[in-house]
């Protein structure tokens, strides 16, 4: 989630230089349930202390409204597809 919250906000800066205004908060999809809820919440727990970075980079984004975190289902992550050893029946619902 980071990396992407990093693309996210360079893109954001680079349509600011070239004089694109985008007032909505960028889309973070995100398969993973307990990342959203630990980047959304404001509270570290001692499980997550190794994290702690990445959760406030992502945190801080979250809180100025430039970034905003969804849940996508496993079956539905279409970047599956270039990432992971999939069966046939992974691809075709995919393709389509």
């Amino acid at each position: 989630m980071t990396g992407a919250c990093c693309e996210l906000t360079w893109l954001h800066y680079l349509l600011r230089d070239l004089d694109v205004l985008h007032q909505e908060s960028a889309l973070l999809y995100c398969d993973n349930m307990a990342a959203i809820h630990i980047a959304a919440n404001p509270i570290f727990h001692e499980r997550t202390r190794h994290i702690e970075m990445d959760c406030h980079f992502i945190r801080d984004k979250i809180q100025d409204g430039s970034v905003e975190t969804r849940f996508v289902s496993s079956e539905n992550q279409l970047a599956d597809i270039l990432t992971k050893a999939l069966g046939k029946e992974f691809f075709i619902p995919m393709v389509r």
